[in-house]
Protein backbone atom coordinates (compact mmCIF):
# COMPACT_ATOMS: atom_id res chain seq x y z
CA UNK A 1 0.00 0.00 0.00
CA UNK A 2 1.45 3.68 -0.91
CA UNK A 3 0.70 6.38 1.13
CA UNK A 4 -2.03 9.60 -0.30
CA UNK A 5 -0.91 12.48 -1.94
CA UNK A 6 -2.38 15.08 -0.21
CA UNK A 7 -2.63 19.28 -1.53
CA UNK A 8 -4.53 20.06 1.68
CA UNK A 9 -3.58 19.62 5.35
CA UNK A 10 -4.79 16.49 7.37
CA UNK A 11 -6.58 17.93 10.08
CA UNK A 12 -7.27 15.30 13.10
CA UNK A 13 -9.74 16.04 15.86
CA UNK A 14 -8.65 15.17 19.76
CA UNK A 15 -12.25 15.18 20.66
CA UNK A 16 -12.47 15.88 24.14
CA UNK A 17 -16.22 17.78 24.06
CA UNK A 18 -15.82 21.53 24.45
CA UNK A 19 -12.34 21.46 24.80
CA UNK A 20 -11.53 19.41 21.77
CA UNK A 21 -8.90 20.87 19.39
CA UNK A 22 -7.25 19.94 16.10
CA UNK A 23 -3.79 18.46 15.08
CA UNK A 24 -3.03 20.10 11.43
CA UNK A 25 -0.86 17.95 9.55
CA UNK A 26 1.31 19.13 6.38
CA UNK A 27 4.08 20.61 4.31
CA UNK A 28 4.16 24.19 5.14
CA UNK A 29 0.80 24.62 7.33
CA UNK A 30 3.14 26.68 10.16
CA UNK A 31 2.44 29.68 7.31
CA UNK A 32 -1.05 29.35 8.29
CA UNK A 33 -0.12 29.43 12.15
CA UNK A 34 -1.41 33.38 12.37
CA UNK A 35 -4.44 33.20 10.86
CA UNK A 36 -5.74 30.02 12.96
CA UNK A 37 -4.92 32.06 16.20
CA UNK A 38 -6.80 34.99 15.42
CA UNK A 39 -9.82 32.85 14.63
CA UNK A 40 -9.80 30.89 17.47
CA UNK A 41 -8.73 34.19 19.86
CA UNK A 42 -9.57 36.72 18.48
CA UNK A 43 -7.30 39.86 19.58
CA UNK A 44 -4.91 37.46 22.15
CA UNK A 45 -1.38 37.96 22.09
CA UNK A 46 1.02 35.13 22.16
CA UNK A 47 3.98 34.06 24.00
CA UNK A 48 6.70 31.55 22.32
CA UNK A 49 8.95 29.34 24.23
CA UNK A 50 11.47 27.54 21.99
CA UNK A 51 14.91 26.73 22.52
CA UNK A 52 18.76 27.96 20.99
CA UNK A 53 18.17 25.46 18.12
CA UNK A 54 14.88 25.58 16.35
CA UNK A 55 14.98 29.77 16.81
CA UNK A 56 17.77 29.46 14.58
CA UNK A 57 15.75 27.65 11.92
CA UNK A 58 12.08 28.74 12.71
CA UNK A 59 11.54 31.27 15.54
CA UNK A 60 11.87 33.90 11.87
CA UNK A 61 9.00 31.77 10.38
CA UNK A 62 6.75 31.93 13.50
CA UNK A 63 7.43 35.63 13.74
CA UNK A 64 6.18 36.48 10.31
CA UNK A 65 3.57 34.21 10.53
CA UNK A 66 1.57 36.02 13.32
CA UNK A 67 2.67 39.21 11.97
CA UNK A 68 0.61 38.86 9.23
CA UNK A 69 -1.96 38.42 11.35
CA UNK A 70 -1.00 41.09 13.57
CA UNK A 71 -0.83 39.33 16.95
CA UNK A 72 1.23 40.73 19.76
CA UNK A 73 4.74 38.31 20.32
CA UNK A 74 7.31 38.10 22.68
CA UNK A 75 9.44 35.26 23.31
CA UNK A 76 12.08 33.20 25.44
CA UNK A 77 15.01 31.04 24.06
CA UNK A 78 16.04 28.31 26.45
CA UNK A 79 18.86 25.88 26.18
CA UNK A 80 18.78 22.73 23.98
CA UNK A 81 18.19 19.49 25.70
CA UNK A 82 16.57 17.74 28.39
CA UNK A 83 18.51 19.86 31.21
CA UNK A 84 15.55 22.40 30.37
CA UNK A 85 13.44 20.67 32.07
CA UNK A 86 14.26 21.74 35.11
CA UNK A 87 12.77 23.81 38.24
CA UNK A 88 15.80 26.69 37.08
CA UNK A 89 14.29 26.70 33.58
CA UNK A 90 10.62 26.43 34.35
CA UNK A 91 10.98 29.33 36.70
CA UNK A 92 12.61 31.50 33.88
CA UNK A 93 10.08 30.73 31.61
CA UNK A 94 7.08 31.75 33.81
CA UNK A 95 8.38 35.21 35.13
CA UNK A 96 8.93 35.90 31.53
CA UNK A 97 5.93 34.96 30.74
CA UNK A 98 4.86 37.43 33.88
CA UNK A 99 7.54 39.88 32.45
CA UNK A 100 5.38 40.20 28.83
CA UNK A 101 1.93 41.24 30.85
CA UNK A 102 0.38 37.73 28.93
CA UNK A 103 -3.05 37.84 30.47
CA UNK A 104 -5.84 34.77 30.70
CA UNK A 105 -7.08 35.20 27.04
CA UNK A 106 -3.45 35.23 25.65
CA UNK A 107 -1.58 32.40 24.34
CA UNK A 108 1.69 30.56 24.88
CA UNK A 109 3.55 28.73 21.72
CA UNK A 110 5.71 25.73 22.54
CA UNK A 111 7.71 26.15 19.26
CA UNK A 112 10.44 22.98 19.53
CA UNK A 113 10.47 19.29 20.25
CA UNK A 114 9.30 17.47 23.31
CA UNK A 115 11.68 19.06 25.61
CA UNK A 116 9.85 22.59 25.01
CA UNK A 117 6.37 21.43 24.67
CA UNK A 118 6.75 19.73 28.48
CA UNK A 119 8.10 23.00 29.77
CA UNK A 120 6.01 25.55 27.94
CA UNK A 121 2.31 23.33 28.45
CA UNK A 122 3.14 23.53 31.96
CA UNK A 123 3.89 27.09 31.99
CA UNK A 124 1.00 27.61 30.36
CA UNK A 125 -1.26 25.41 32.88
CA UNK A 126 0.21 27.32 36.30
CA UNK A 127 0.88 31.07 34.77
CA UNK A 128 -2.24 32.74 36.15
CA UNK A 129 -3.82 29.88 36.68
CA UNK A 130 -4.00 28.82 33.24
CA UNK A 131 -3.56 30.28 29.93
CA UNK A 132 -4.18 28.71 26.52
CA UNK A 133 -1.43 26.86 24.84
CA UNK A 134 -0.52 26.26 21.38
CA UNK A 135 1.71 23.41 20.19
CA UNK A 136 3.80 23.74 17.20
CA UNK A 137 6.03 20.51 17.58
CA UNK A 138 9.35 20.83 15.64
CA UNK A 139 10.53 17.08 15.76
CA UNK A 140 9.08 13.82 14.86
CA UNK A 141 8.74 12.66 18.40
CA UNK A 142 6.49 15.72 18.89
CA UNK A 143 4.62 15.83 15.82
CA UNK A 144 3.31 11.63 16.55
CA UNK A 145 3.72 12.17 20.30
CA UNK A 146 4.20 14.77 22.75
CA UNK A 147 2.75 17.95 21.85
CA UNK A 148 -0.38 15.60 21.34
CA UNK A 149 -2.79 14.93 24.72
CA UNK A 150 -1.91 17.70 27.41
CA UNK A 151 0.62 15.57 29.41
CA UNK A 152 3.29 18.91 30.52
CA UNK A 153 5.69 18.33 32.60
CA UNK A 154 9.18 18.98 33.81
CA UNK A 155 12.26 16.06 35.76
CA UNK A 156 12.55 15.51 39.04
CA UNK A 157 16.05 14.26 40.61
CA UNK A 158 14.36 11.21 41.02
CA UNK A 159 13.08 10.65 37.39
CA UNK A 160 11.56 12.08 34.60
CA UNK A 161 8.52 13.89 34.16
CA UNK A 162 7.57 13.39 37.77
CA UNK A 163 6.48 17.17 38.45
CA UNK A 164 3.73 18.28 35.79
CA UNK A 165 -0.12 18.61 34.83
CA UNK A 166 -2.68 17.72 32.58
CA UNK A 167 -3.22 21.17 30.16
CA UNK A 168 -4.52 20.18 26.70
CA UNK A 169 -3.47 23.05 23.57
CA UNK A 170 -6.04 24.44 21.63
CA UNK A 171 -4.12 23.47 18.84
CA UNK A 172 -1.28 21.55 17.34
CA UNK A 173 0.34 22.47 14.00
CA UNK A 174 2.48 19.68 13.06
CA UNK A 175 4.26 21.24 9.64
CA UNK A 176 6.33 18.03 8.28
CA UNK A 177 8.58 20.39 6.27
CA UNK A 178 10.15 21.19 9.54
CA UNK A 179 11.58 17.65 9.96
CA UNK A 180 13.93 18.80 7.09
CA UNK A 181 16.72 20.01 8.86
CA UNK A 182 17.09 17.39 11.63
CA UNK A 183 19.90 15.37 12.20
CA UNK A 184 19.28 11.78 10.97
CA UNK A 185 19.77 10.89 14.59
CA UNK A 186 17.09 12.90 15.83
CA UNK A 187 14.53 11.69 12.98
CA UNK A 188 15.35 8.36 13.72
CA UNK A 189 14.83 8.31 17.76
CA UNK A 190 11.58 9.95 16.52
CA UNK A 191 10.28 7.36 14.53
CA UNK A 192 10.81 4.50 17.69
CA UNK A 193 7.34 6.61 18.68
CA UNK A 194 6.09 6.09 15.17
CA UNK A 195 6.82 2.21 15.54
CA UNK A 196 4.97 1.99 18.95
CA UNK A 197 1.75 2.69 17.87
CA UNK A 198 1.89 -0.13 15.08
CA UNK A 199 2.95 -2.45 17.91
CA UNK A 200 0.88 -1.25 20.51
CA UNK A 201 -2.37 -1.75 18.47
CA UNK A 202 -1.88 -1.67 14.66
CA UNK A 203 -0.42 -4.93 13.49
CA UNK A 204 -1.53 -3.48 9.95
CA UNK A 205 0.21 -0.30 10.46
CA UNK A 206 3.08 -1.99 11.58
CA UNK A 207 3.40 -3.77 8.73
CA UNK A 208 3.30 -0.58 6.89
CA UNK A 209 5.63 0.50 8.61
CA UNK A 210 8.32 -2.54 7.59
CA UNK A 211 7.55 -2.04 3.76
CA UNK A 212 7.56 1.85 3.86
CA UNK A 213 10.10 2.98 6.45
CA UNK A 214 12.64 4.36 4.06
CA UNK A 215 9.40 6.13 2.37
CA UNK A 216 9.23 8.07 5.70
CA UNK A 217 12.52 8.37 6.21
CA UNK A 218 13.12 10.23 2.74
CA UNK A 219 10.27 12.80 3.07
CA UNK A 220 6.93 13.46 1.28
CA UNK A 221 3.49 11.53 1.46
CA UNK A 222 4.27 8.36 3.26
CA UNK A 223 6.30 10.64 6.32
CA UNK A 224 3.26 12.63 6.18
CA UNK A 225 0.85 9.67 6.41
CA UNK A 226 2.70 8.14 8.61
CA UNK A 227 2.51 11.11 11.03
CA UNK A 228 -1.00 11.15 10.12
CA UNK A 229 -1.97 7.49 11.56
CA UNK A 230 0.28 8.04 14.38
CA UNK A 231 -2.35 11.32 15.62
CA UNK A 232 -5.65 9.64 15.10
CA UNK A 233 -3.98 6.73 17.18
CA UNK A 234 -3.34 9.00 20.04
CA UNK A 235 -6.13 11.02 20.08
CA UNK A 236 -8.61 8.12 19.59
CA UNK A 237 -6.92 7.24 22.98
CA UNK A 238 -6.77 10.15 24.97
CA UNK A 239 -10.11 10.77 24.07
CA UNK A 240 -11.27 7.51 25.80
CA UNK A 241 -8.58 7.78 28.33
CA UNK A 242 -7.41 11.56 29.05
CA UNK A 243 -6.22 11.46 32.54
CA UNK A 244 -4.20 8.03 32.02
CA UNK A 245 -6.43 5.93 34.71
CA UNK A 246 -6.55 2.82 32.31
CA UNK A 247 -5.87 2.26 28.18
CA UNK A 248 -3.68 5.35 28.03
CA UNK A 249 -1.07 3.78 29.71
CA UNK A 250 -0.38 1.74 26.40
CA UNK A 251 1.02 4.72 25.28
CA UNK A 252 3.55 3.83 27.72
CA UNK A 253 4.87 0.65 25.71
CA UNK A 254 8.85 0.38 26.67
CA UNK A 255 8.52 3.81 28.39
CA UNK A 256 8.92 2.01 32.51
CA UNK A 257 12.36 0.27 30.77
CA UNK A 258 13.01 3.76 28.50
CA UNK A 259 12.88 6.18 30.74
CA UNK A 260 14.98 4.15 34.07
CA UNK A 261 17.69 4.21 30.90
CA UNK A 262 17.24 7.46 30.25
CA UNK A 263 17.47 8.73 34.04
CA UNK A 264 20.90 6.17 34.19
CA UNK A 265 22.76 8.32 31.03
CA UNK A 266 22.09 11.42 32.95
CA UNK A 267 19.40 12.70 30.12
CA UNK A 268 22.54 13.15 28.13
CA UNK A 269 23.37 12.55 24.47
CA UNK A 270 24.74 9.49 25.29
CA UNK A 271 21.09 8.31 25.11
CA UNK A 272 17.73 9.83 23.07
CA UNK A 273 14.49 9.72 24.51
CA UNK A 274 13.57 7.52 21.46
CA UNK A 275 16.31 5.34 21.76
CA UNK A 276 15.76 4.70 25.25
CA UNK A 277 12.17 3.84 24.13
CA UNK A 278 13.23 1.86 21.61
CA UNK A 279 15.51 -0.51 23.61
CA UNK A 280 12.28 -0.22 26.68
CA UNK A 281 10.25 -1.59 23.91
CA UNK A 282 12.76 -4.34 22.79
CA UNK A 283 12.81 -4.97 26.76
CA UNK A 284 9.24 -5.19 26.85
CA UNK A 285 8.68 -7.61 24.27
CA UNK A 286 11.42 -9.71 25.28
CA UNK A 287 10.17 -9.96 28.77
CA UNK A 288 6.69 -10.22 27.56
CA UNK A 289 8.17 -13.47 25.49
CA UNK A 290 9.45 -14.95 28.14
CA UNK A 291 6.25 -14.81 29.67
CA UNK A 292 3.63 -18.23 28.73
CA UNK A 293 0.31 -17.43 26.60
CA UNK A 294 2.10 -13.84 25.39
CA UNK A 295 3.95 -12.79 22.45
CA UNK A 296 5.84 -15.68 20.47
CA UNK A 297 9.72 -15.64 20.48
CA UNK A 298 9.20 -14.61 16.85
CA UNK A 299 7.02 -12.16 16.32
CA UNK A 300 9.10 -10.21 19.71
CA UNK A 301 12.42 -11.04 17.03
CA UNK A 302 10.30 -9.22 14.21
CA UNK A 303 9.37 -6.13 16.42
CA UNK A 304 13.31 -6.57 17.55
CA UNK A 305 14.81 -6.88 14.02
CA UNK A 306 12.32 -3.87 12.76
CA UNK A 307 13.75 -1.33 15.43
CA UNK A 308 16.96 -2.24 14.52
CA UNK A 309 17.02 -2.23 10.61
CA UNK A 310 15.92 1.25 11.13
CA UNK A 311 19.40 2.03 13.15
CA UNK A 312 17.76 2.02 16.81
CA UNK A 313 19.51 0.88 19.66
CA UNK A 314 17.73 -2.37 20.95
CA UNK A 315 20.36 -4.17 23.38
CA UNK A 316 21.60 -2.48 26.60
CA UNK A 317 24.92 -3.28 25.32
CA UNK A 318 23.79 -0.92 22.69
CA UNK A 319 24.24 2.43 25.01
CA UNK A 320 27.32 4.01 25.25
CA UNK A 321 29.54 2.71 28.24
CA UNK A 322 29.26 2.82 30.88
CA UNK A 323 26.18 0.07 31.32
CA UNK A 324 23.97 1.12 34.20
CA UNK A 325 23.55 -1.55 37.11
CA UNK A 326 20.89 -3.84 37.77
CA UNK A 327 20.28 -2.10 41.17
CA UNK A 328 20.51 1.66 39.64
CA UNK A 329 18.35 0.20 37.22
CA UNK A 330 15.22 -1.22 39.74
CA UNK A 331 15.97 2.30 42.16
CA UNK A 332 14.99 4.41 39.02
CA UNK A 333 11.89 2.19 37.94
CA UNK A 334 10.46 2.16 40.85
CA UNK A 335 9.65 5.72 41.01
CA UNK A 336 8.13 5.00 37.49
CA UNK A 337 4.84 7.09 37.85
CA UNK A 338 2.11 3.74 36.69
CA UNK A 339 3.46 2.31 39.99
CA UNK A 340 0.52 1.53 42.11
CA UNK A 341 0.40 0.96 45.80
CA UNK A 342 4.24 0.38 45.42
CA UNK A 343 3.47 -2.55 43.07
CA UNK A 344 5.20 -2.07 39.34
CA UNK A 345 3.46 -1.88 36.33
CA UNK A 346 4.07 -2.81 32.69
CA UNK A 347 2.62 -2.77 29.47
CA UNK A 348 2.86 -5.63 27.94
CA UNK A 349 2.28 -7.60 24.57
CA UNK A 350 0.08 -10.65 23.48
CA UNK A 351 1.66 -9.85 19.86
CA UNK A 352 2.46 -7.28 17.63
CA UNK A 353 -0.52 -4.92 17.75
CA UNK A 354 -1.68 -6.43 20.98
CA UNK A 355 -0.19 -4.41 24.17
CA UNK A 356 -2.38 -4.25 27.59
CA UNK A 357 -1.48 -3.30 31.10
CA UNK A 358 0.25 -5.73 33.38
CA UNK A 359 -0.05 -4.60 37.16
CA UNK A 360 1.33 -5.99 39.94
CA UNK A 361 4.52 -6.99 38.45
CA UNK A 362 6.85 -8.76 41.00
CA UNK A 363 10.43 -7.16 41.52
CA UNK A 364 12.54 -9.98 41.28
CA UNK A 365 11.43 -11.40 38.15
CA UNK A 366 12.01 -7.52 36.64
CA UNK A 367 15.22 -7.68 38.81
CA UNK A 368 16.22 -11.28 37.84
CA UNK A 369 15.42 -9.89 33.94
CA UNK A 370 17.35 -7.10 34.07
CA UNK A 371 20.48 -8.97 35.45
CA UNK A 372 20.19 -11.62 32.49
CA UNK A 373 20.04 -9.01 29.69
CA UNK A 374 22.86 -7.02 31.17
CA UNK A 375 25.24 -10.61 31.24
CA UNK A 376 24.90 -11.01 27.51
CA UNK A 377 27.01 -9.98 25.28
Amino acid sequence: MTAPVRNEPTIVEVDLGPRSYGIVIGRGVVSSLGTRLAALRPAAKAFIVTDENVARHALRTIESALDRAAIEKSSVIVPPGEGSKSFRVFERVCEAVIAARMERGDLVVALGGGVVGDLAGLAAAVVRRGLDCVQVPTSLLAQVDSSVGGKTAIDSVHGKNLIGAFHQPILVVADTALLDSLPRREFRAGYAEVAKYGLLGDAPFFAWLEANWREIFAGGPARDHAIAVSCRAKAAIVARDERETGERQLLNLGHTFGHALEAACGYSERLLHGEAIAIGMALAFEFSAHRPGLVSKSDAARAIRHLAAVGLPTRLQDIPAPLPTGDELMRLIAQDKKIKRGRLTFILARGIGAAFVETGVEEAEVRAFIERKLSER
